[in-house]
């Protein structure tokens, strides 16, 4: 690993981690939601994270222990450590109260009209905790981003977008609390952007993991991991969600989309 690449891959993760912060600042200057846009942008990154799980992470991994182990052994190593990230996403998920889980459809409408809602419940308190929860799940999707991009940023980079527009609901669900509990732009800003910096963690997590055992094996079996983190991610959160906003073809022709532009880009770049 060069040290150009692992500043990429590095460059792209923060990136996407922080974009939970224009999920707070869109709260504070759209007077409406346009879930036509929504729908279709969560369907675009799942389309994005399923068909570069399957077509490229999944695959390379398979090729990397398949050369280390075998065909055969090779693809049930990859094939477990693809439902280890499955699992991996989904005990993260199960963690989360479904009441503050961040990954509700919100819109900035539905958001206005709770202050009181949330003030029965202690505000703050909200805000935080699911600034908690928002971190907890962003440490594999930081892994998952870095990974790839360490990999090629030809598939790096949707990925770091496609969870960027991930992000941004969740940049929603902490600063309203947030705000309405302190008042404070600044504060409520302040817990959405950090809750975005457990991505660039995962990615260091990763780096220092990689590094410290880097070969074939290893680097298959976090490929394998990684398929299987996103493509829950997206079947589990970014689908549901997009159908929620109640834009169920909207969704579909973003999924289809985030494909195609997926499959164009890695054409381009091969």
């Amino acid at each position: 690993m060069s040290a150009n690449t692992v500043f990429w891959a590095f460059f792209l993760t923060w990136l996407a981690g922080l974009s939970t912060g224009i999920g707070g600042l869109i709260v504070y200057f759209a007077k409406t939601t346009n879930t036509k846009f929504l729908s279709f942008s969560l369907g675009f990154s799942a389309g994005v994270m399923i068909y570069v799980s399957f077509v490229e992470i999944f695959a390379h991994g398979r090729n990397l222990l398949g050369e280390y182990l075998g065909p055969k052994a090779g693809y049930a190593a990859t094939a477990a450590s693809f439902f280890a990230g499955v699992l991996l996403a989904a005990l993260i998920d199960r963690m989360v109260p479904s009441y503050e889980n961040p990954h509700e459809a919100r819109t900035v409408e539905e958001a206005r009209g709770r202050p009181s809602e949330w003030a029965g419940a202690g505000l703050f308190k909200t805000g935080v905790l699911t600034a908690v929860i928002v971190t907890v799940h962003n440490f594999p999707e930081g892994l998952a981003t870095f990974t790839a991009s360490l990999d090629s940023l030809r598939f790096g980079i949707p990925i770091a977008i496609a969870v960027a527009i991930h992000n941004i609901p969740e940049g929603i669900s902490i600063s309203l609390p947030v705000y309405y509990a302190t008042g404070s732009r600044r504060k409520a800003l302040f817990y959405s952007f950090a809750s975005g910096l457990a991505e660039p963690l995962g990615a260091a997590a990763g780096y220092v993991f990689l590094k410290g055992i880097f070969n074939d094996a290893a680097l298959g079996l976090v490929f394998g991991l990684v398929a299987g983190i996103m493509v829950f991610i997206s079947l589990d959160q970014l689908l549901p969600t997009a159908e929620k906003y109640g834009e169920h073809h909207l969704a579909a022709y973003g999924l289809v989309s985030g494909m195609a532009v997926m499959a164009v880009s890695l054409l381009l770049f091969a």
